[in-house]
């Protein structure tokens, strides 16, 4: 077995070997959400991501994986919005009359579009930006970047244009409110930090409510999508507001040792001390060390008072609260957690001073990761020992893009994974996607990356749809089946393959998790299989089942099967939710039972005594099949049903089999063919089973989801809807020219020119010889007239054949 090595973002280049702490074992720190909106797709690419490695290392490298996972519960971004959040709640309470609502939002329309988009207010405008004037100005100003172009015009757009694009959806609702009065309803997004600017330093925190419910509930919703997802579970959870007295103790630490200064009752760590005493700072991102607006992003709303720091670099370990901010007791005065602080904390709590892996989104490597990794190693540190290694392997899953940006929460910009798994995905249709690009790459998702995730998923469904009725229809109780089917055989081709296929994946997964490649490697084997199983009726069907179930264990150990466990050893993969554990026989095989005693019924009712038909009625008795199943502890419940459906499945192909040998007459051969059909299309449809007839052997049973089938059954049935609909309106088209042309057939052409304005004057065969302004018909003209007239001739002269009249 290859090798495993990794890219780890401390080492950037090339792929560097993985070798853990501990042998066999590998800890592993997680930066999960700050929780105080929905996850969108961008957190679905990161965590989804980060399962398939974790799976992969767990499930084929065979390592046992300590994960670990924090909640952010208390950062700018929840304090915000919890807040804003219940002053809105209050403002809304309070008795304003209409006008004064009105006058609120126009303030707080003013008051947003001047933070925020100040071209809207040039200094060529003398009036004040309304409504009213919103939409012109709008254009004049940003109609560059409406228009997809940059706010310079110069390069591509980015999340600055990104940025204007939300705030001007916020002033469109806004200003729509406004013209309408639906005010409070349509202007949230204006609102909400025009009542924070408003009342924000009187809101009491010492209840903190707010925050806590805000954050719970979103706890509660990403939990909810990565289980909708199929993401493990994280084998410990920590959370911020559940470890702020060892916040407090590690920031004492870092400060004893000379590494962090108090500056009006906020700590910020002293890069300088750190560099000097022989660490490195920013070791993922040194060319981003002086980056100010990254550096500024980090620091939230603390970057705004910069008093006291000794350096703009230097960051916040303790935060100084201000007033409306909640807050918590600590040597340098009522304070919060610093950003990065809380991750330092916990990880190095649950994993200890070093562990092994390190993960997050590519946005948080600087400054957020290199922030984490300097105090990490300052708390850490030991004179004269040299640098500490707190994380060996860092790893930055890619972002997903949108047009260019990033999509993000604080850009508006994503749809939430609740609204994509409603709408536009399965969870096995987007963990494909992710897995069809490498982990660390950025993706925007396109059509094209789109339609191959669909592809590989139909290819993979059908293959282990196909076997799974080969394999039953072979190990039906038909001997002669059974040994064509299942004989014993000489190593083949295919079984090559699979050996092979099994080197090649392993070799992609030991390059850094090459998932792309590996996908690839399975399809290339399923599509040789399928050539196989298709090429001879007497394929070795135990070699494509072998094909089948190792591909099913790499589905398994990917992910893409919710209700599979490791070592993943079952054929298939499942719907795509997660059944029952225990299932009970009788219940689940009562819709199968129920259409063959219903179908058994309707042929019975046919009369067709003397065929083949009423000895299989007699013959057949799925029940009997069904109680050894049970007996034998059978849980799987395709299996279960499949007495039943094989019994169905005979009586159809019995029914066909009459219809062109027996002297039907036509009432009865017209019943059985509608019953045959609606067995196939109704009965067997609507419990996801579908027939596949086949010559000289009886129907194919293959189970596929009924919303599948049916789709198709619909589609199919509006296909021939619109066939019959355009031949009948060619019908009527054919007998409308049919009929305009014998009309116009029907005027003899004596009388075709006649009560034509255009002339005065007519010779005996009913030709014009006077134009209306009493001038000779021209030669050139009367020619053309003439032939025209010869033509009528022609056709009146059918006319009359066809009808014998004249008009």
């Amino acid at each position: 077995m290859a090798s495993l090595t990794i890219q780890n973002s401390l080492a950037p280049g090339s792929a560097v070997p993985f070798v853990p702490l501990e042998d066999g074992k590998v800890s592993w720190y997680a930066c999960g959400p700050t929780t105080y909106d929905l996850s969108h797709l961008g957190h679905a690419r990161n965590y989804v991501s980060t399962d398939i490695i974790r799976r992969i290392l767990m499930h084929h490298f065979g390592f046992s994986v300590n994960f670990v996972m924090n909640f952010t519960d208390v950062d700018d971004k929840i304090i915000i919005k919890a807040r804003r959040n219940k002053l809105l709640e209050l403002e809304t309470r309070k008795p304003y009359s209409p006008e004064q609502r009105r006058e609120l939002v126009f303030k707080a329309f003013q008051a947003y579009a001047s933070s925020n988009l100040p071209l809207l207010q040039s200094a060529d405008d003398a009036a004040d930006l309304d409504e009213n004037n919103y939409q012109a100005r709008k254009e004049a100003a940003y109609g560059r970047v409406l228009a997809g172009g940059t706010i310079t015009g110069e390069g591509k757009p980015s999340d600055a244009e990104a940025k204007v694009k939300m705030y001007l959806n916020a002033l469109d609702s806004a200003a729509q409110a406004l013209r309408t009065g639906t005010l409070f309803d349509s202007a949230e997004d204006i609102l909400l930090p025009y009542l924070d600017s408003l009342y924000k330093e009187t809101f009491d925190t010492r209840d903190q409510t707010p925050f806590t419910d805000l954050t719970q509930a979103m706890e509660k919703a990403f939990v909810d999508d990565m289980t909708a997802l199929n993401v493990l579970p994280p084998d410990a959870v920590t959370r911020v507001t559940e470890y702020v007295p060892q916040i407090v103790k590690f920031v004492e630490q870092i400060v004893d040792k000379g590494f962090a200064y108090e500056a009006n009752g906020s700590v910020y760590f002293d890069i300088a001390a750190f560099e000097n005493a022989g660490n490195t700072y920013a070791r993922l991102r040194p060319e981003s060390k002086n980056d100010k607006a990254l550096q500024e992003e980090g620091e939230g709303s603390l970057s705004k008072t910069l008093e006291g720091k000794k350096r703009s670099g230097d960051f916040a370990l303790w935060k100084k609260s201000k007033a409306g901010e909640p807050f918590w007791p600590s040597p340098w005065g009522a304070g919060r957690p610093g950003w990065h602080i809380e991750c330092s904390v916990m990880a190095s709590d649950k994993l200890g001073e070093q562990m092994d892996i390190h993960s997050g989104g590519i946005d948080l490597a600087f400054p957020h990761h290199d922030n984490e990794l300097a105090q990490s190693e300052a708390y850490f540190h030991e004179c004269g020992k040299g640098e500490h290694t707190w994380v060996k392997y860092f790893l930055h899953m890619g972002h997903l893009s949108i047009a260019g940006s990033k999509m993000s929460k604080s850009l508006k910009n994503f749809q939430t994974i609740q609204d994509a798994l409603a709408t536009t995905y399965t969870a096995r249709n987007m963990r494909i996607v992710f897995l069809m690009g490498k982990w660390n790459d950025g993706v925007e998702i396109s059509p094209d990356m789109r339609k191959q995730a669909d592809n590989w998923e139909t290819t993979l469904d059908n293959f282990f749809t196909n076997i799974k009725a080969k394999l039953s229809e072979a190990e039906a109780p038909t001997s002669a089946v059974k040994d064509l089917s299942l004989a014993d055989k000489s190593v083949d081709g295919l079984t090559e393959e699979l050996e092979q296929a099994k080197k090649d994946l392993n070799a992609a997964l030991s390059n850094s998790f090459d998932t792309p490649t590996a996908m690839q490697v399975i399809l290339r084997l399923v599509r040789d299989a399928n050539i196989y199983m298709n090429k001879s009726a007497d394929a070795n069907l135990q070699t494509v089942e072998a094909v089948a179930r190792w591909v099913t264990k790499i589905a398994g150990i990917f992910g893409l099967d919710p209700g599979a466990q490791p070592p993943y050893e079952g054929l298939g993969w499942g719907s795509g939710e997660i059944r029952a554990a225990v299932v009970d026989p009788k219940t689940a095989i009562k819709p199968y039972a129920a259409v063959f005693a219903k179908v058994n019924e309707d042929v019975q009712a046919l009369n067709l005594a003397h065929t083949p038909v009423q000895a299989v009625l007699a013959q057949q008795q799925p029940q009997v099949e069904f109680s050894e199943l049970e007996k034998s502890g059978e849980q799987d419940i395709e299996k279960l049903a499949l007495p039943y459906l094989r019994a169905t499945s005979r009586l159809r192909d019995e029914l066909r089999g009459i219809i062109s040998t027996a002297a039907l007459d036509p009432m009865t051969k017209q019943a059985v063919l509608s019953l045959s059909d609606r067995i196939r299309d109704y009965d067997l449809t609507d419990l996801g089973v579908q027939l596949d007839d086949q010559t000289d052997r009886p129907s194919l049973i293959k189970f596929v989801p009924a919303a599948k089938l049916i789709a198709a059954r619909e589609e199919k049935s509006a296909l021939l809807a619109e066939k019959a609909k355009q031949k009948e309106e060619a019908r009527r088209a054919r007998e409308k020219a049919e009929e305009e042309k014998w009309a116009k057939a029907k005027v003899s052409p004596l009388d075709m020119f006649k009560g034509d304005a255009k002339y005065l004057e007519w010779d005996a065969e009913g030709l014009p010889t006077k134009l209306a302004d009493g001038s000779e018909v021209p030669k050139s003209q009367a020619k053309k007239l003439k032939k025209e007239q010869d033509r009528q001739k022609k056709v009146h002269e059918e006319y009359l054949v066809k009808f014998g009249t004249s008009a």
